[in-house]
């Protein structure tokens, strides 16, 4: 009889338990790399199939031909029109099921790795795909890195569930989904590992580099084994630049700051008319499909994400009022079909944007700098990167992608030059990049992926004394004295006969104040009390509870059920606080650092 090889046999023993097989791969750090390498496969895989569906839905639906771009292609004015509105049915029916299936709301790897520690539901990162493939595929003003990233995130937070890892190793995981996404959907790697570093892990460490680094080219490989060079943007020629290009590249990125901001205020303003409406959920995307078709029927290069739009842009010679046409159109059409319900990312949008303005800067640049030497295509690439900062975040990322589009050192860095320029004027004048003022506005404060779920997590119900003296806030001062004998605590709780909170008194102040003369009115252990109305509340985090304590200048404080019983569930100290504080902090540092 055949019987299976040992290394086989072996195999399926650790399949079959993953938390040994976890403890084999953390032995050293090939083990992270190698479920890096796994991820990366998967999401140059994921990129793919996602492509290769939203080309099938193009040629289906629009009629155009194999290997055509939507937004380039020569497409029927009826199908144009009808399209984004069944698209938008589509969607509004698959929110209908969603609404009565899925009640949590679907959160994206940067909130994932910020608050959860890593742990990405697949269901949902598959329905978000699966939404965004019919936004983009019916026509929507959307692109697909949105699907590509929550995808490839969610298969490698899967993966490093089944693996057991810890917390930080999760998110680097998480991080390199992303960077296999990024990289693969726009052939650059290190565009895809900056992108995981500064957007959804949150910061760069030696632990962190190899891994991302890995998935990112992994992915990019298997992606051009199925797609060949398809995601490349090919810029063309692009002559030479000179120092004095850096003045208007400068002064482009400012121009693009302000670009990016009018367009998440436009997304955000459309969102929050239309949460004001009395219009349902399920038809706004539907309306949205409407306006997004009508606009289309001036211009079809509104379509989808813009990709041939784009080559267009960069090929051929346009007349101002041609460049602010396609400009305006396409700004209305993004924000619209986001506003209005469809599922998608700014990314290439930005990017298409980006290289729009940057051409139309290019046409007057002569008359303001008169030794500049840039070319209309060297500041379409400086635009595209200076507007994506402006709205996705990520200064070397747009950076390293302006490298790896033009492979030219001089042009990366007027790019970054303008990129940094961009950067801290959204970052001085608003403050978000599109995904964090999303959370903004959802009421979540989150200004980027760094891990600050550990801090939440880390609640005042979990640090805090169960074991708490209480009293009767009328109890006689002699009674008291005999139940509390000096010494035996440091503190007691008041109550009341209903049990809720009334105070706190200090055992040596009640032993070192003397006794009242008989004219003066007698003491009470009222008059002790101290904190009548500050309490902690269980839910609250160590932050919260260490603002408190510095703002009563407290150095301990009860612990309540809720506001409104108020009844004493324990007894919290400043200096406990600031320790368990001190020592999370202090993991967390030993953990990206790999010292653990």
């Amino acid at each position: 009889m055949f019987k299976p090889l040992p290394d086989v046999r072996r195999l399926a023993y650790f399949l079959r338990r993953p938390g040994e097989l976890r403890v084999i791969l953390r032995r050293t750090e090939y083990g992270l790399i190698l479920l890096a390498a796994v991820v990366g496969v998967l999401s140059g895989l994921a990129v793919a199939l996602m492509s290769e569906i939203s080309s099938e839905l193009h040629q289906l639906i629009f009629g155009i031909f194999e290997g055509e771009r939507l937004s380039s292609g020569d497409v029927d004015g009826i199908k144009i029109l009808i399209a984004p509105i069944a698209g938008g049915i589509l969607l509004g029916i698959l929110f209908l099921i969603l609404r009565t299936w899925r009640k949590k709301p679907m959160i994206d790897p940067i909130e994932a790795n910020a608050l959860h520690g890593g742990r990405l539901s697949l269901t949902d990162s598959a329905l978000v795909a699966v939404q965004n493939l019919i936004s983009n595929g019916f026509g929507a003003s959307v692109g697909l890195e949105a699907g590509f990233t929550q995808l490839s995130s969610g298969l490698a937070s899967r993966v490093g569930l089944l693996m057991q890892l810890r917390r930080s190793d999760l998110r680097i995981l998480v991080g390199c989904g992303a960077a296999g996404a990024i990289a693969a959907a726009f052939n650059a790697p290190l565009t895809g590992a900056f992108y995981a570093f500064e957007l959804i892990i949150g910061t760069y460490t030696i632990l962190s580099l190899a891994p991302v680094v890995v998935s990112a080219l992994v992915a990019t490989v298997v992606t051009r084994l199925f797609f060949g060079d398809s995601f490349v943007i090919d810029i063309g020629e692009f002559g030479r630049t000179m120092p004095t290009d850096y003045l208007p590249a400068v002064v482009l990125g400012v121009f693009c700051a302000i670009g990016g901001i009018l367009i998440m205020q436009g997304v955000s303003f459309i969102e929050e008319t239309a949460r004001k409406s009395s219009i349902s959920p399920a038809i706004r995307p539907a309306i949205g499909g409407v306006a997004v078709g009508l606009i289309a029927l001036v211009d079809h290069r509104v379509l989808s994400a813009g990709h041939g739009a784009l080559h267009d842009s960069l090929d051929i010679d346009m007349t101002v009022p041609a460049l602010l046409s396609i400009l305006a159109l396409k700004s209305v059409a993004t924000a619209i079909s986001i506003g209005s319900g469809f599922r998608g990312g700014l990314f290439f949008a930005s990017l298409f944007l980006g290289a729009l303005l940057g051409k139309l800067f290019a046409y007057s640049a002569p008359f303001i700098f008169h030794h500049a030497t840039m070319t209309p295509v060297v500041y379409s690439v400086v635009g595209m990167s200076a507007l994506a900062v402006a709205v996705i975040g990520g200064p070397l990322t747009m950076t390293f992608l302006a490298l790896e589009v033009t492979g030219d050192f001089p042009i990366t860095v007027l790019a970054l030059a303008a990129v940094i320029t961009s950067s801290v004027v959204v970052r001085t004048t608003f403050g978000y990049s599109f995904a964090t003022w999303r959370f903004h506005l959802r009421g979540e404060s989150i200004r980027s992926a760094h891990d600050v779920g550990w801090i939440r997590n880390l609640i005042v119900q979990r640090m805090m004394r169960a074991d708490v003296k209480t009293a009767l806030i009328d109890t006689p001062l002699e009674k008291f004295r005999k139940d509390f004998p000096l010494g035996a605590t440091q503190r007691v709780v008041l109550t009341e006969e209903t049990g809720k909170y009334a105070g706190i008194v200090l055992l040596p102040e009640i032993y070192s104040t003397s006794q009242p003369q008989d004219d003066d009115e007698p003491l009470t252990l009222a008059s002790f009390a101290r904190y009548k109305n500050d309490v902690l509340l269980g839910t609250m985090n160590a932050k919260q509870a260490a603002q408190m304590f510095d703002r009563l200048e407290a150095e301990a404080l009860a612990v309540v059920n809720n506001q409104i019983e108020r009844r004493v569930i324990g007894l919290l100290t400043e200096s406990h606080t600031l320790r368990r504080y001190s020592e999370e902090l202090d993991r967390r540092r030993r953990e990206e650092s790999g010292e653990i």
